[in-house]
């Protein structure tokens, strides 16, 4: 089993006027990814996993914010079909990269490996026939070219009650509290044992798992965003000095539901971070 865990330990301490320029740069450097996609027609599929409100969607937004629209596709696939559900990799097949582009995937063929058996959505043949078969399905793809990265955003139990909370009473945020949401919080033990079991038997050392520590929103999205770029070649590569944070810097600030809080101090701002937008 190859899991990687990648905790940035320059992130612990992040000022927001840091946490910007970062970003900036960072941006830069993705850019310069996809433009080798496209010149050397790659095909690479992201896909982000873990448990609701863990920040996949907003991490996915930050991104593909300054990427070329027409060579990047996000995928968020609903409710399968009863066709699909007995044809599960017919389903994703359609929508892997093809020549020169990057697919994010908010949610990916791993639905049947976390939510599917969880919920009771899939029989106990299907989820079996799925993690027998998944292996050997990304090999295939990764021999005839695509490259894969396997994200899974991590999150405490509280982290997870204070997010659904702060979304269920936003007039900006509630519709994204779905029913499914609302099972899978009972089920926290349940979907740990199926998420153990993806990991041990799908993290392979062509495709692992890569697990971020998602409890900070945006030091979950630097440091994916900093594996890809660290992990993958591509012309013009600069690779990126360490930012030299520090809690003694000045001008901390964040956005919650789109109303600034400024002038916070360190200790204000860690307790409002991870609930920032």
């Amino acid at each position: 089993m190859s899991i990687i865990e990648y905790n940035f330990e320059h992130y612990k301490s992040l000022a927001p006027n840091l946490y910007r320029k970062e970003k900036y740069n960072l941006q830069v450097e993705l850019l310069k990814l996809q433009e080798d996609v496209i010149k050397n027609k790659r095909q690479i599929a992201l896909c982000f996993e873990g448990r609701d409100t863990a920040g996949k969607s907003s991490t996915i937004n930050f991104f593909s914010e300054h990427l070329i629209p027409s060579n990047f596709d996000y995928v968020h696939l609903g409710i399968p079909t009863p066709y699909e559900k007995r044809n599960w990799f017919r389903r994703w097949s359609k929508h892997l990269p093809k020549a020169g582009k990057i697919v994010l995937f908010d949610r990916s063929w791993y639905t049947r490996a976390l939510i599917e058996p969880t919920l009771g959505y899939c029989t106990k043949p299907q989820y079996e026939d799925f993690m027998t078969k998944v292996n050997d399905w990304e090999k295939k793809l990764i021999k005839n070219g695509t490259e894969i990265v396997k994200f899974y955003f991590s999150i405490d139990k509280e982290q997870q009650k204070r997010r659904i909370s702060a979304r269920k009473n936003s007039k900006l945020k509630y519709w994204k509290l779905s029913e499914s949401d609302q099972l899978m919080v009972n089920q926290w033990d349940v979907f740990t044992l199926y998420k153990n079991q993806m990991f041990d038997i799908t993290s392979t050392d062509v495709a692992p798992w890569i697990i971020i520590n998602a409890n900070n929103k945006m030091i979950a999205r630097l440091s994916a965003l900093r594996y890809i770029l660290n992990t993958l070649d591509y012309e013009g590569k600069v690779t990126l000095e360490p930012p030299k944070w520090g809690e003694d810097l000045g001008n901390y600030s964040c956005f919650i539901e789109g109303v600034l809080f400024d002038n916070l101090t360190y200790e204000q701002y860690k307790i409002l971070a991870p609930f920032s937008d």
